[in-house]
């Protein structure tokens, strides 16, 4: 398999942690998403990936004799390598825990993470002229808001554990560490949320969490 994706990228910063929870080789592929105008809008990724967003999978297609497929957004791609390689699972046996952990990871997916990734704020500061400090609040605001909410939710869910839902990590556990990942960095207040800080530090005792942080791909800068 081949992962192409960013260091910094909170979506590659999921699926890396799901293929080393599933203990999962694959090569690692950089697309700049800064460098050269962005090479994620260059012709050649676009081949692979229209959206021109990372990550992007390319794996051996079971239905195809030799062939591949390339498969993108990161919720899809995890959802592919959990039933391609069920074990170790991301999702939990039981129907209505299985959407629980959907739910919990699509909060961050398609709530958090969409007003606060790359292309957005340099929308903001480029496109619309605002400032940095400006640019800054928006993303400690909507990061904020959305992280305060999932703390509420996980506080008051009796399936919540060590991890987001249980005792072992899930499809939950690879959106929440990246997003705090996040958060920490552009500063965010979570004095808050000791549900989310301690599930973060439970993930980052972890091998399969320690090797896709960014700062341990190839690509850090």
């Amino acid at each position: 398999m081949k992962l192409y994706g960013y260091f910094r990228s909170s979506a590659s910063y999921r699926v890396r942690i799901a293929l080393n929870l599933k203990g999962l080789d694959y090569e690692s592929v950089a697309v700049h998403l800064v460098k050269n105008g962005g090479e994620q809008l260059s012709d050649s990724f676009r081949a692979l990936n229209p959206e021109a967003l990372v990550p992007a999978l390319v794996d051996i297609a079971d239905e195809v004799d030799g062939g591949e497929v390339a498969l993108s957004q990161s919720l899809a791609i995890i959802e592919y390598l959990e039933e391609k390689y069920p074990e170790a699972a991301l999702l939990p046996a039981k129907l209505a825990d299985r959407a629980h952990v959907r739910a919990l990871a699509l909060a961050i997916a398609c709530e958090v993470h969409p007003l606060n990734n790359l292309r957005v704020l340099k929308y903001l500061t480029g496109t619309l002229g605002i400032t940095e400090e400006q640019k800054n609040a928006w993303y400690q605001h909507w990061c904020g808001t959305g992280l305060a909410a999932l703390e509420s939710k996980l506080a008051a869910d009796p399936r919540t554990g060590k991890f987001c839902v249980g005792d072992t990590p899930t499809l939950a556990d690879c959106c929440l560490v990246p997003q705090i990942y996040n958060a920490q960095r552009f500063k965010c207040d979570l004095s808050a949320m000791p549900h989310l800080l301690r599930i973060h530090q439970n993930c980052m005792e972890l091998d399969a969490f320690i090797k896709a942080s960014p700062e341990n791909q190839p690509d850090a800068e």
